[in-house]
């Protein structure tokens, strides 16, 4: 039959179901599909902690949410237009986001008196009229599927697996996008195992035909692609686009790459990634714990590499003596931490902002360190390169925020060109370059050598580049730079052990002038006014920056106006950011944390900022945000 065509200029869409249902994998290749198809994109995964959760729990759900459009987005969209419940929980656990007359995709087959007990439902909502509301779509999704695949030699059991391909099939053919992808992604996959593979192929197909052939669908849609500008992308997701970062830094520094890492939620996806790719000079160390992996990194950047670790909020805590370390033997050392709601194991795969006065002061001693945080899952990639940078000229550990909703999330990439990337390189030192004697007749005598050397040409280790206040980078085996190296407190210039009180004064105050004096090594914070009238800014860092930009866009939208700003440097901050605050006459903060921000501002500018708080383990929704914008504005 003929079914119309109906235009939409955006639609988002969950994925629900058990854990064990597909649904991650359903949504992330409707997503490449997407991505394919020229659509701009967001998307917010949603997965249980536990490995395989009890099935058909409401703590067992996992969703996939993808909010495409013809149009630049910034977010995955606050509530779904398209719901699909693979069973009871999932019904029960998403429900309530589900806007009236919003599509309700039901598989029947799961919805037994014994699911349905599992979750509170004393009766069926199917038959009771509680989904009236929404235009439902009951389907017996599991029996179709076995259906479909009794030709193949396959238990059952591996039959109802692939509902999800199932599931996939019929909304690929309802929102027109292409097949291809995922066709081929099918018999990549599953290569090994030509019978699993060849089902899972016929099951997407015949969800396919289902939604081509079934009356309950009178209508397909079409998302037009957006325009985005010439270039070519790829779908990227932030973990992944962090590890491409720290090996395009590596490449733009000429130095190779070595992560030291131990598996954590939700940063393991970059140590998996990196171990992909050697042959860019990449070396991975899976170690038996945090500790032991940023030790290990911080002594890969002693002997001359540029050193990765990588963790969340509990690791941090664990490597924050070896950080302290770094900070004492001033070596250029990355400590990617990929945030996610605590306190201690918290909810590790729900997403959260509140490790800044963590990453900031969560070490003995006066250890200052700078920190840079990703805004999206695509700016991950610069935010790496960022993070190499300062670390190797400044020889000084970063740290680098990203949180659960950038590396899990995904969105259209825009691969940079080569040229257009920083130099980053810093040469390592040398006897020559430093005037260290070598013990060769006429050495450290040359013409245009300097005078850095200390009594009898010793090498100085600590003697300081007057720009940057950093000490030498020489790597161990270096003729005539032998130096000692440890947290002890050395002594200024020299190096040597030193128990000196206004030695020790003096080096902290120079460690603290390294870290500050960066500010100046960094662009102004930019602010987005488009009226230039706005007396409310809306000041933001991290992940919030999507739902920032679209409550902004609501907000002007009903023409009242808002400027907002997003920092990507936290320390030291822009130097303009104390003038940026004292020009509005209400500066609000939306944090997924209690005020850490906030804090921080208050203390340093004071401006009596306004925070807004939200630590749910998601992401803040737009029209929340443009609602208290909106209250802000009234108050001014």
């Amino acid at each position: 039959m003929t079914k119309q065509v109906q235009k939409l200029d955006h639609v988002i869409i969950r994925f629900a179901g058990d854990s064990g249902d597909g649904m991650q994998l359903a949504g992330d290749r409707f997503t490449q599909e997407t991505a394919i198809f020229g659509n701009d994109l967001s998307t917010l995964p949603n997965f249980p902690a536990e490995i395989r959760a009890p099935a058909g729990t409401l703590p067992g759900v996992s969703s996939f949410q993808l909010h495409f459009a013809d149009h630049d987005i910034l977010t995955p969209g606050d509530a779904p237009d398209v719901l699909i419940a693979m069973n009871p929980a999932a019904l029960k656990a998403n429900i309530t986001d589900l806007p009236r007359g919003g599509d309700l995709i039901v598989n029947t087959d799961e919805f037994t008196k014994r699911n349905l007990t599992k979750v509170g439902y004393e009766k069926n909502p199917l038959e009771t009229g509680e989904l009236d509301q929404y235009k439902v779509y009951a389907m017996p999704i599991t029996s179709m599927t076995v259906k479909a695949l009794e030709e193949f030699d396959i238990t059952r059991k591996d039959a109802e697996r692939a509902k999800n391909m199932f599931a996939l099939g019929m909304l690929s053919w309802l929102y027109d996008r292409p097949a291809e992808s995922t066709l081929g992604f099918l018999k990549s996959k599953f290569a090994k195992k030509p019978e699993i593979m060849a089902a899972n192929v016929a099951a997407f197909q015949a969800g396919w035909n289902f939604g081509e052939t079934t009356e309950a669908f009178s209508v397909r849609y079409e998302v037009k692609p957006a325009p985005l500008k010439q270039g070519t992308y790829r779908n990227i997701s932030g973990n992944t686009a962090l590890a491409y970062g720290l090996i395009a830094a590596a490449q733009l520094a000429n130095l190779p790459l070595f992560l030291g890492s131990y598996p954590i939620t939700p940063a393991s996806d970059i140590l998996h990634e990196l171990a992909k790719h050697k042959r860019f000079g990449v070396r991975t160390f899976q170690a038996e714990d945090e500790i032991a992996a940023v030790g290990a990194s911080l002594g890969a950047a002693f002997g001359g590499s540029l050193a990765v670790t990588t963790t969340s909020g509990p690791g941090i805590s664990l490597k924050a003596e070896t950080i302290g370390l770094g900070v004492s033997v001033e070596l250029p050392l990355i400590v990617c931490d990929i945030q996610r709601a605590g306190p201690s194991t918290g909810m590790p795969t729900k997403t959260e902002q509140a490790d800044l006065l963590q990453v900031m002061f969560g070490r003995n001693g006066e250890s200052p360190v700078p920190v840079v945080a990703a805004g999206s899952p695509a700016d991950c990639f610069n935010t790496a390169i960022e993070a190499a940078r300062i670390a190797i000229k400044y020889r000084t550990p970063v740290i680098l925020l990203s949180d659960g909703y950038l590396a899990n999330g995904s969105e259209p990439w825009r691969i940079p060109d080569i040229s257009s990337l920083p130099d980053i390189s810093v040469p390592f030192a040398t006897a020559e370059s430093e005037g260290a004697s070598t013990g060769d007749a006429g050495a450290g005598e040359r013409e245009g050598a300097r005078d850095t050397s200390g009594a009898n040409g010793e090498f100085q280790p600590f003697r300081r580049d007057p720009e940057t206040l950093a000490r030498p980078w020489a790597v161990p085996g270096t003729k005539a730079l032998e130096h000692r190296i440890g947290g002890i407190e050395k002594a200024d210039v020299a190096g040597t052990i030193s128990y000196d009180p206004d030695n020790h004064d003096r080096m902290v105050r120079l460690r603290q002038a390294k870290i500050d004096g960066i500010a100046a090594d960094i662009p102004p914070l930019k602010i987005d006014d488009p009226d230039d009238r706005a007396k409310v800014l809306v000041l933001g860092w991290g992940s919030t920056f999507g739902s920032i930009g679209a409550a902004a866009r609501r907000v002007r939208n009903e023409n009242l106006p808002v400027a907002t700003a997003h920092l990507r440097h936290l320390n030291p901050f822009p130097a303009n950011l104390g003038d940026v605050l004292r020009k509005y006459d209400k500066v609000l903060v939306p944090e997924i944390n209690l005020g850490q921000l906030a804090l921080l501002l208050r203390g340093k500018y004071l401006v009596d900022v306004i925070s807004y708080n939200r630590v749910r383990g998601l992401p803040f929704r737009a029209a929340e945000l443009a609602d208290v914008i909106k209250d802000v504005i009234a108050s001014a």
